[in-house]
């Protein structure tokens, strides 16, 4: 839908190495992460505001957590198209995605116009 040209062989390498690369650094994050959001300890001998402190910093650690998790979602399921010999094709209008985008956000599934309908 948005003109873009289908992705060369070389591109689509290139791409595959950076999801691979940030397949590895997701996991690592994703590790960390979870480790942030662990529950926290109401019986612990600290202050009302220490506390409302760490179930915030719980709570944001936690949206982290899942948005990571869903990157990493995306990211395996683009390395499952580039298997599948489908990568770089929008999952809804099934036009090219485009070589720009994809450099900004390997793990596009879909062009710029049909994420912008979803929007």
């Amino acid at each position: 839908m948005d003109n873009a040209k289908e992705l060369s062989p070389a591109e689509v390498s290139g791409l595959g190495k950076r999801l691979e690369t940030l397949k590895v650094e997701l996991q690592q994050t994703l590790s960390v992460r979870a480790q942030h959001a662990r529950p926290v300890d109401l019986d612990a001998p600290i202050g009302r505001l220490s506390r409302m402190d760490a179930m915030q910093r719980q709570a944001m650690a936690q949206a982290n957590l899942r948005s990571s998790a869903i990157r990493l979602e995306q990211v395996e399921g683009a390395l499952i198209a580039i298997e599948n010999d489908s990568y770089g094709d929008c999952r809804l209008c099934d036009e090219p995605i485009g070589f720009l985008r994809l450099s900004a956000r390997p793990e596009a599934p879909f062009c710029l116009e049909c994420q912008r309908s979803r929007s």
